[in-house]
């Protein structure tokens, strides 16, 4: 049989058959010992073949080719990566300026995520209700940013519906990420969006301004509209992989228009002479928090760390 992904909560997937049937699914033993460097070898999104064995449940013996999917470094050290959703038309990433604070090296790792495995990104701010006046000024500034850069943003409040109605035409029939800090308000957001789900939802940590972890489970739901939102469990870090060091200023679209012009075809933008990227951050014409998290994610490379 042939199904999609629908759910997975640690070893068991829901599997959505062709015919619309649900099935609780495992993967097949010789399945799991091939030679997969991520944590799961399966992943929400995914299109699969499973057997149904005589106790009804599934077993899954093969994945279609990915067209693409989102990964980050896991923090299990003993794989490489955990893929948090596959076969996507795009990747959500929910930001909060306060409440908690989403710090700009964690938006520029996800989106640059996103530009090295072909998945369009968008930032959704999500909290707008619960902002002053200085935090609503570096709102400003930040969707000034990331829309001049080429990242479609959204200003939400997830419990005013009305807030929504950009967002849920830009959504339709596409099939969705959500990503973000724990307590930036996902689960929230998902019950605006899809009324009667009833996601739970949790609480901010007073003492240090962090979300409690409340989604242990990748799940997929059906938009109203047409299309799907894929909720997945917030995330402390986002640890960028796979990403060899001459390729990462690909993956900044303002870094790697300016770079043609550098001196040096193989320049690094750290230390060569004639770097238009430095002269361009000296400019202002590159944010210097784009230019700082690449050199952090560039400093991943070197030190084999994750974030």
């Amino acid at each position: 049989m042939n199904g999609l992904v629908v759910k997975n909560s640690g070893s068991w997937y829901v599997v959505k058959g062709d015919d619309g049937s649900l099935h609780e699914c495992k993967v097949k033993g010789t399945f799991r010992m091939k030679k997969i460097k991520t944590t799961n070898p399966v992943a929400i999104g995914d299109r699969v073949t499973f057997d149904l064995t005589p106790d009804g449940t599934g077993l899954i013996a093969g994945i279609a080719d990915r067209r693409n999917y989102i990964i980050r470094r896991a923090s299990n050290l003993s794989k490489q990566a955990h893929i948090l959703a596959a076969n996507l038309d795009l990747a959500v990433l929910v930001a909060t300026v306060n409440h908690p604070e989403t710090y700009t090296v964690f938006i520029d790792r996800f989106l640059a995520t996103a530009e090295a495995y072909r998945v369009p990104a968008c930032l959704v701010f999500n909290k707008t209700d619960l902002y002053d006046e200085g935090e609503t000024e570096y709102l400003d500034a930040l969707e000034h940013l990331y829309t001049t850069v080429g990242y479609p943003v959204f200003r939400v409040s997830a419990l005013h519906g009305e807030t929504l109605r950009a967002l849920q035409a830009f959504l339709a029939g596409k099939v969705t990420l959500l990503s973000g800090n724990s307590g930036v308000g996902k689960s929230t957001l998902i019950n605006t969006l899809l009324p009667g789900r009833d996601i739970r939802t949790g609480d901010i940590s007073a003492a240090h301004n962090r979300g409690m972890h409340t989604t242990t489970l990748s799940e997929m739901y059906e938009l109203p509209g047409g299309g799907y939102l894929i909720d997945t469990p917030g995330v402390k870090g986002f640890g960028t992989i796979d990403m060899e060091r001459g390729e990462i200023s690909h993956y900044f679209k303002d870094i790697f228009a300016v770079s043609a012009r550098c001196r040096f075809a193989n320049c690094t933008h750290v230390h060569e002479p004639g770097c238009a990227v430095r002269e361009a951050v000296d400019r202002h014409e590159i944010a210097l928090s784009r230019y700082q998290s690449y050199l952090n994610i560039l400093e991943d490379c070197e030190a084999g760390k994750y974030r």
